[in-house]
């Protein structure tokens, strides 16, 4: 799977290594969490016929690069890498079970900001885009949250709302 095709802001990250630990993070989730595709995954369970997971990805990345343009105290290539990666977990959080889509084992325990955030220090990822993916979500409540980081909760949160508006 070429992650360039599926993620195309992943092009944007000026910095080769961090856009390898980007693919290397992906590369991991999809190993352990026993994915072949991304084409298959829901971007949540919370909503009944949810779009798909890289919809989702492509839709917050897409708004916190539009953002991140405006502002000079963003980190572009943090802000992309964190955006792309900011449900990464979720290949770990959910499962594929009799054709359908389910919360795994690990999930039940492990919310994926807590297990995508463990795989991005497990490939070395810098400390903000570590706080992108802890934080995205209601955990980030509880920390501070670097400039990308906001940027990507609101992001994400819009996305959300929207499509559970939809249905």
């Amino acid at each position: 799977m070429n992650l360039e095709e599926v993620f195309p802001l992943l092009a944007e990250i000026k910095d080769d290594g961090l856009r390898r630990k980007v693919v290397q993070c992906y590369e991991m989730a999809m190993q352990r969490g026993g994915w072949k595709t991304l084409d298959d995954i829901p971007f949540t369970l919370l909503i009944p016929d949810a779009y798909p997971y890289v919809q989702h990805v492509n839709n917050v990345t897409a708004m916190a690069y539009a953002i991140g343009k405006k502002r000079e105290d963003i980190h572009m290539d943090v802000l992309i890498a964190g955006a792309l990666l900011h449900d990464v977990g979720k290949l770990l959080e959910y499962e594929m079970r009799n054709g359908v889509v389910t919360k795994s084992s690990l999930g039940t325990y492990i919310r994926h900001p807590v297990s995508g955030a463990a795989i991005a220090m497990e490939v070395g990822l810098d400390e903000k885009v570590v706080n992108i993916i802890a934080a995205h979500s209601k955990e980030g409540d509880f920390v501070k949250r670097c400039n990308e980081a906001i940027v990507v909760h609101h992001c994400d949160f819009i996305d959300f709302e929207i499509a559970r508006g939809i249905q």
